[in-house]
């Protein structure tokens, strides 16, 4: 088991090429979380993930002849991400294995590194298959992503970091994937300060070490797929567990769509980027999950910030939906001239600015004297969708909101 001191030696041995990352305020989210809370900025390591710190530590640790040999690692994006980079840096050949389905960006950034990806099954459990082939066949080196001594290491440091940046700080909370990342903060922070409690999130669809600490054992999952893709493993890790079980005060899980909020969330208020594994701490303090008050000064890790552009731009999209401030109206009005003129002046009257419009006629269930103009509007929020659907029925318009709108908007 790694302790505090291989965590502090750790740190000296990566100094140079780990970023030391900002540990700060999240104001602006002041009225939306239960306690004063500072984000831990790990999406601005080198390769956008915390996984810098384990990676390299682990890489620093082969011998000459373990070096040459090269090594293959399996993972779903940001691990490899982070063996390819410094593992270039050292002139180690590196070869990575990838779920089929891998975010796109993260299998670009890999091999805009110069390594050799090759994809195989489902899950990350499908590829680390595949990886322990290639270890077995071509006599490389296996770095594991997380069930690795040196890895949680390395991954600890982001703990010293934290006792040291905030040193009134009273909990943390760290997202669970394989483990490795929890597993190390605890360890750095529980051995110096017993008294701060940690706290794991990891996706509903993939509670891995919930379920195993519900059942006593490891447990592994029939399947993993969320959009945390960076913490969707179908089983923890052998030497994470234990840790977990010994230092994790509590571990819960959050839904997609509290997940996806908590993005949104970040990217609105806080003008932080992070990929769903590093949002799910944040998803938990939003849904009341974690049983903290407002005195307790709470440290979240955002563990990463790789993420598709066109998931982000579905997040923004169902986000501004959520919060009311894009609402699709339908409005049936009789089909003569002028009409079409005097709905959109009462919009506008109200302040709203169309941003799609359409009619329909066949296909509307509706009389054949009227049409139903079917708008997309950007609004103020939900207050703001309910006055302008008053205006339109004292107008004598029939009005139907969209289902999700309708039910967001409330």
């Amino acid at each position: 088991m790694p302790t505090r001191a291989d965590i502090e030696a750790a740190r000296e041995r990566i100094r140079d090429a780990a970023v030391r990352t900002p540990l700060v305020p999240a104001l602006a989210l002041r009225d939306r979380v239960p306690a004063p809370l500072f984000l831990k900025l790990e999406s601005l390591q080198r390769t956008g993930s915390f996984k810098d710190r384990g990676a390299l530590n682990r890489l620093l640790a082969l011998t000459a002849e373990e070096r040459k040999r090269g090594i293959v690692t399996a993972s779903a994006g940001n691990h490899a991400q982070a063996i390819a980079y410094h593992g270039g840096r050292l002139g180690i050949p590196v070869q990575v294995v990838m779920p089929e389905h891998t975010p796109l960006i993260k299998v670009a950034n890999t091999r805009r590194l110069g390594t050799d990806v090759r994809f195989h099954g489902a899950t990350l459990d499908d590829a680390m298959t595949e990886a322990r082939r290639l270890e077995r066949d071509e006599s490389r080196i296996l770095i594991h992503a997380f069930d690795d001594e040196r890895v949680i290491a390395g991954q600890g440091t982001v703990g010293l970091e934290i006792l040291e940046q905030l040193p009134d700080v009273g909990a943390v909370v760290v997202p669970i994937g394989g483990g490795g990342l929890i597993s190390g903060i605890a360890i750095a922070i529980r051995e110096q300060r017993p008294d701060v409690r940690i706290f794991g999130v990891e996706a509903a669809a993939a509670p891995s070490a919930l379920e195993s600490r519900r059942a006593g054992h490891i447990v592994k999952l029939e399947s993993a797929d969320t959009l945390a893709d960076g913490i969707a493993v179908k089983r923890v890790g052998e030497r994470t567990f234990p840790l977990i079980e010994r230092y994790v005060d509590d571990i819960v899980s959050v839904e997609e769509d509290e997940i996806a909020m908590a993005i949104h969330l970040l990217l609105e208020r806080e003008k932080v980027l992070a990929e769903g594994a590093g949002a799910v701490p944040l998803a938990a303090l939003l849904a009341g999950k974690l049983p903290l008050g407002a005195g307790d000064t709470t440290a979240m890790v955002l563990s990463g910030g790789n993420i598709d552009v066109t998931m982000v731009e579905r997040i923004i999209a169902r986000g501004l939906v959520a919060d009311g401030r894009v609402a699709m109206l339908a409005v049936t009005v009789p089909d003569r001239p002028g009409n079409l003129a005097h709905v959109t002046a009462l919009v506008a009257a109200e302040g709203a600015n169309v941003l799609e419009l359409s009619h329909r006629r066949a296909f509307a269930d509706i009389s054949v004297r009227d049409v139903e103009i079917v708008m997309q509007l950007e609004t103020r929020g939900g207050d703001h969708v309910r006055a302008i659907v008053t205006a339109l029925e004292q107008h004598g318009f029939g009005v139907r909101q969209d289902l999700t709108a309708r039910r967001n908007a409330r």
